[in-house]
This record gives C-alpha cells, structure tokens and sequence, in this order.
C-alpha cells in the first residue's frame, strides 16, 4: 500500500493517516554479514551461523540496526510525497527493538502519521513505525522517525 500526497498542503493533512503495509523483505545471512562487515561488528549472534544455533535465539540474528536501517526503502513504499524540493530524515524520538529478527525471517513496516507540524519553510512530520516479523506476535522494531519536507 502506497499514499501518495502533492506539496506540503497535501502533507499537513495527513495528520493521524494510517498509511498500511509496506512489502515484506527477506533477512539473508549474506545481508546480515554485509551489514557486520559495514559496521564492523562481527558479533557471533549475527555471523557465526554454527554457533549461533546453540546460542539463545537458535541461529543468528539481524543487527538491531541494520534492521531500523531497513526503515528507509520500506518507508520509502508507505508515502510518496512529490511537490517538494527536498525531503529529508530528520532523526528519531525513540527505538526500541522487542523482539530479534532471526536469519531467514521477513520483516515489513506498517506507518501511522503522529503529527504534521510547521517548521521553516516546509513541515516536520512525525511518524511511528512498526517493524512486523512475519509470523510473530511481538515487533522487531518500534521507532518514532521524524521527517521534514521543504517547498
């Protein structure tokens, strides 16, 4: 499911918008150890699969951050703003992460917008993000984002 809104009009009103689903992404060993090599950490939850399988959560796990990084393409499909001269990610209120992502899960974001305020020549939209392991009952990821949009 896709918004799309036009300028910053368009934007103001979707204050309290429940903007659905974006599509489920595969987490693959390969893209876990591509993330470690990035960040440099190697922590063996995450890249030693062998070892990993006798540990606590049975195999290896996403990076906590790698993913909230995953955030950005799948928020990228909830809201499409078009209009604007520059759009940009302006940080985060809060992140938590309840629940591991364990290899070979897909995850997807469903969004809701908080609020749509005015800031300097554009507006600041808040939004809370939701990340679903599909198949489990508790979230990967709750974050607030921030976004602005300028004219």
């Amino acid at each position: 499911m896709s918004t799309t809104v036009r300028g910053i009009e368009e934007i103001r009103n979707q204050t309290g918008a429940d903007l659905g689903h974006s599509s489920w992404v595969e987490i693959t060993q390969p893209r876990v150890d591509t993330f470690a090599d990035a960040t440099d950490d190697h922590q063996w939850i995450h890249v030693d699969p062998e070892r990993a399988a006798a540990g606590p959560f049975g195999g290896t796990i996403a990076h906590g951050y790698l993913t909230l990084s995953l955030l950005i393409p799948m928020w990228s499909e909830l809201l499409r703003v078009e209009g604007v001269s520059m759009a940009v990610n302006y940080g985060l209120n809060k992140v938590r992460f309840p629940s591991p992502v364990r290899v070979g899960s897909k995850i997807r974001t469903h969004g809701r917008v908080v609020s749509v305020e005015d800031v300097r020549g554009g507006v600041e939209a808040v939004v809370d993000l939701t990340v679903q392991i599909d198949g489990v009952d508790k979230p990967a990821c709750v974050a607030q984002a921030v976004y602005r949009f300028y004219a």
